[in-house]
């Protein structure tokens, strides 16, 4: 039965491909919370709720089937997979083992040509951030990490990064937006860059921590950490 699962969604954005803005906007509404964990969504369901025909929902599904975001149920729909506690944990202490070290050696190595594009990228988060497009901020977010980790020359490392990033779930961003303190965190990008371009790793490891702990804390449940 899916009466009881009410469908509410972003618009579709307009930079995608009406496929990809389906993925985009599902995806946002599974890590933001939008759309319950372990429900049961039919395709043409979903399509109603975008106004658009079902194959671009199957197709969007099927993508993020492969993101672990949703699970197939034959003949019936799709399921939004379910993360406990301890998977965010677990997800979180790999990406703190992972990313943090890289950013501090990538400190000061990154050319003038790289950091102005990464601005421009941080830019746009911090724009989404503060007019509550929770699609494009969670979009540009995933973006610039993965151009920023890019410029350690591992490719297996930027698609186990962005993976563990999409799978996140970030319940608290909603709150945070509506409050407008999203734009604070998004400011960070920024200050990670100050630090990369002045070739402070010490600082910019500590940072990238932190800022991942904000996936975990406040991100994620939209309380701060001292209230944790």
């Amino acid at each position: 039965m899916f009466a009881n699962n009410e469908v509410r969604i972003a618009p579709l954005g307009r930079q995608y491909s009406l496929r990809e803005s389906v993925t985009e906007s599902l995806r946002t509404a599974i890590i933001a919370g939008t759309i319950k964990e372990g429900a049961l969504y039919s395709a043409p369901v979903l399509a109603a709720a975008f106004g658009v025909s079902a194959t671009p929902v199957r197709e969007a599904m099927m993508d993020l089937t492969r993101e672990g975001l949703v699970e197939t149920i034959k003949n019936k729909g799709f399921r939004i997979t379910s993360m406990s506690d301890r998977e965010l944990d677990e997800i979180t202490e790999i990406r703190l083992l992972l990313e943090p070290p890289v950013i501090a050696d990538l400190a000061g190595t990154i050319p003038p040509s790289g950091i102005t594009e990464l601005r421009s990228m941080a830019d746009a988060i911090v724009k989404a951030a503060r007019d509550g497009d929770l699609a494009e901020f969670l979009a540009a977010d995933r973006g610039f990490h993965a151009k920023l980790l890019g410029f350690a020359g591992n490719g297996q490392l930027v698609e186990l990064a962005t993976s563990l990033r999409a799978r996140t779930r970030m319940y608290g961003l909603k709150s945070l937006s509506e409050s407008n303190k999203l734009a604070d965190s998004a400011q960070e990008h920024h200050e990670l860059l100050d630090l990369i371009e002045s070739g402070e790793a010490d600082a910019a490891r500590e940072l990238m921590r932190r800022h991942i702990g904000h996936a975990r804390g406040v991100w994620a449940t939209g309380e701060n950490e001292e209230s944790r």
